[in-house]
This record gives structure tokens, C-alpha cells and sequence, in this order.
């Protein structure tokens, strides 16, 4: 169940209080201030599935720490991850869709105790305004594509230890902290590998002095280390998500 935070108390419209998550704090002041009054405060917990696939999303969520991973569910009920979403982004863009049934599913990877959200209904009436807030999830939209293109062709060519590395660059660079939890159960899922590979894996990398993991907990010990065990996707995959809330943004931001 969803926790709220002091009811249905929305985040401050003051510039000097602006929200963590990067795409409501890149608004202009005048747009945010209408925004928050839309916005619904609230906590997640950890594996919480925040959308299913096959039904209408009925809110969309704009983290303030923690992430979420976007999932591809197959038919016998495996689950890939297609993406990762934190605080530079949104969950549950498909909204715009208008009823339409999410093509994926949505769950908590790290706890988020500040996450936003707002329902479809008020989703798509902001959009349709075409000002700052569609600019900037229109754009965000597009980057998620890039990013999921990006994905895809890193689980086609690149070896399962240059892959976990980058996701657990990812997740460090989300939770803002070096450590985190991490289950063989829950890496084998988002890798699309089997458990004794993840752990054949995160024990090469752990011998090399990049992780430490114990009891379904991570912890980075070399971040440049690891980042050179990874592959160009996690920085380019970093870089086109960044790009979205970036100088052009702050310009707009202060107009």
C-alpha cells in the first residue's frame, strides 16, 4: 500500500523549496506552482508494483529518490527490465494514452520515501496545455526511448558482467549512496540471466575489488573501477536522461 506523507499535503511552490524530482523542479516558477496543486505526496515500499501491464495507468509518478524499473512480462510471468527510472524522470508516461492499457509493468527496485504523483485525468489535461510541462515530458519520453534502445543493444552484445556493472552504476547514481539492496533473485530477473550466473558475476567482481555484496546487500567499493568493468552504455544511457533537465531547461526554468 502506498504511504502518504501528511495526507494530501502537495510540495512547496517556492522557488528556494523546489521539488527533487528533476523534471517538476525544471519547471518555470508559474508552471510548477500550478503543477504542485496537482500533485499527491506519497512513500513506495521495496517490489511495490506501481502499474500491471494490460490495465490503464491511473497515476503517474514523478520519483524524488529511490527508482523504479520498467518491465517487459513474459507469458510464462518472467520478468526483463527495459528501464530504470528515478528522479530525472516519470513513471507511467503511457497515460497520455488515454485509457490505453500499459504495455508494461512498473515496480519499486529502491524504496522511494519521497515520490509524487498525479492522476491520468490531471496527467493528460497538463499535457494538453502543450506549455513548459509537455515540452519537458515529451522530451523525457523521447530520451526514455533512446534509453531503452540503448538497453536492448547492450543485452544483444555485451557480456552479462559489463551489464551488471552498469546497472549497479545506475542504481548507485539513483539512490545517491554506494550501497544498497541487491538480491541474486531480483539482478538475475532485471539481467534476463539465471541466479548461478549473476553469482559466478558479481563474484568476479567482487575478487576485483569493485563490490562488495553479502546477504542481498551491495556496496561500490571502486566506482571508477567498475565503471571501466561496464560498457559505454551506462554513460551514454546516462548522459541522453541528463540531457532533458540540462542548461535549456535551467533557462527556462528561470524565465
Amino acid at each position: 500500500m502506498i504511504k502518504r506523507r501528511g495526507g494530501l499535503r502537495p510540495p512547496s511552490a517556492e522557488p528556494s523549496e523546489r521539488n527533487p524530482n528533476r523534471l517538476l523542479a525544471a519547471l518555470p516558477v508559474d508552471e510548477y506552482a500550478r503543477v504542485q496543486r496537482a500533485l499527491e505526496t506519497v512513500t513506495t515500499r521495496l517490489k511495490q508494483i506501481l502499474h500491471k501491464p494490460g490495465e490503464p495507468v491511473g497515476h503517474v509518478y514523478f520519483p524524488g529518490s529511490g527508482f523504479c524499473s520498467v518491465l517487459t512480462v513474459l507469458e510464462d510471468g518472467r520478468m526483463v527490465e527495459v528501464a530504470t527510472i528515478g528522479r530525472e524522470g516519470a513513471v507511467g508516461m503511457s497515460a497520455i494514452l488515454d485509457g490505453a492499457p500499459s504495455p508494461s509493468a512498473a515496480m519499486v527496485q529502491a524504496e522511494m520515501g519521497v515520490c509524487y504523483r498525479m492522476t491520468a485525468d490531471d496527467f493528460r489535461r497538463e499535457m494538453d496545455r502543450r506549455g513548459a510541462f509537455y515540452n519537458l515530458l515529451t522530451q523525457f519520453a523521447q530520451a526514455l526511448v533512446g534509453f531503452i534502445m540503448q538497453s536492448t543493444a547492450c543485452n544483444a552484445v555485451h557480456s552479462v558482467e559489463q551489464r551488471l556493472a552498469r546497472w549497479l552504476l545506475m542504481a548507485r547514481d539513483r539512490v545517491e549512496n554506494n550501497g544498497f539492496p541487491l538480491t541474486q533473485e531480483f539482478a538475475a530477473m532485471m539481467l534476463g540471466a539465471s541466479r548461478p550466473t549473476v553469482t559466478v558475476v558479481a563474484g568476479t567482481l567482487q575478487k576485483a575489488g569493485l563490490i562488495k555484496y553479502h546477504r542481498g546487500q551491495v556496496t561500490i567499493l571502486d566506482g571508477a573501477g567498475l565503471e571501466e568493468a561496464s560498457c559505454e552504455c551506462y554513460r551514454t544511457a546516462t548522459d541522453l536522461l541528463n540531457r532533458v533537465t540540462s542548461s535549456r531547461s535551467r533557462r527556462d526554468r528561470s524565465r
